[in-house]
């Protein structure tokens, strides 16, 4: 049985963690839909990513037996594995196209890293955030303590890692961490990926790019980041579609 798998629904890729028996646990089947999504979505037809789940759980983080398993690997080869997943997380963030998580019941531990990694969540009001490491003795990887540095409050950021405390997704919504509640995340996704591929492809990608990195850049950087972006935008055929409908009062109609 396939642990997870990736769809395609005409511009938008799904990669659907089919994990239901382990609470969408991580898997060598996840990591491989993950790696192949990354792959297609360099097609230009591609314009965004779902990231999503079956048996109501969108992943909860590292499989318990596999890291006791991993407690007899010698040091290199317990490195070579976390950075397996550490490259996943790289890959999302740099993926070429916007991609949304869709989250059901909750995100815990790696899987709450993989979440994080998108660029937009959509959760079920119930969901529950858990940076869950410290409950079996181990520490946050996969960049967990960065993204919600990135994000939260420290005082937040260490009651949920020092304490593995939940956090609900209405109060993520409210610290804009999640942007929609919907008791249906997959659909409200699907809506979200729509509108992305009525817009323009090559800059959305690099407005991602510029996101991604203004929260670590300095501003000096970013200001330079951001110049040498525009003077290349606004010659592509892109923004000459773009410009002439604004200024013709249309709607653009992007290749």
């Amino acid at each position: 049985m396939t642990l997870a798998r990736v769809q395609q629904q005409e511009s938008t890729l799904i990669i659907m963690n089919a994990n239901a028996a382990r609470r969408g646990a991580l898997s060598p089947d996840l990591y491989a839909a993950i790696r192949e999504a990354l792959t297609r979505a360099e097609d230009p037809k591609v314009r965004a990513i779902i990231f999503a789940s079956e048996g109501g759980f969108f992943c909860s983080g590292g499989d318990l037996n596999t890291l006791q398993e991993r407690s007899s690997l010698s040091l290199e080869e317990r490195r070579a594995k976390v950075q397996e997943l550490h490259d996943l997380v790289t890959g999302l963030r740099n993926a070429p196209v916007p991609i949304i998580a869709a989250v059901e019941g909750g995100a815990a531990g790696a899987g709450l890293s993989l979440a994080l990694a998108c660029d937009m969540i959509v959760a079920t009001e119930g969901a529950k955030f858990t940076a869950s490491y410290v409950k079996a003795g181990v520490v946050p990887d996969a960049g967990l303590t960065s993204a919600l540095a990135r994000m939260l409050p420290r005082q937040l950021v260490s009651e949920m890692c020092l304490m593995a405390r939940t956090v609900l997704a209405d109060r993520m919504h409210a610290l804009g961490v999640v942007n929609t509640l919907s008791s249906d995340p997959l659909t409200e996704a699907h809506a979200i990926a729509d509108a992305l591929a009525n817009g323009p492809r090559k800059a959305q990608g690099i407005i991602k790019g510029l996101v991604g990195r203004a929260y670590e850049s300095t501003e000096a950087d970013q200001l330079d980041a951001e110049r040498e972006a525009m003077i290349r935008a606004v010659v592509d055929t892109e923004a000459q579609i773009g410009i002439a409908a604004f200024l013709n009062k249309q709607t653009p109609e992007y290749p």
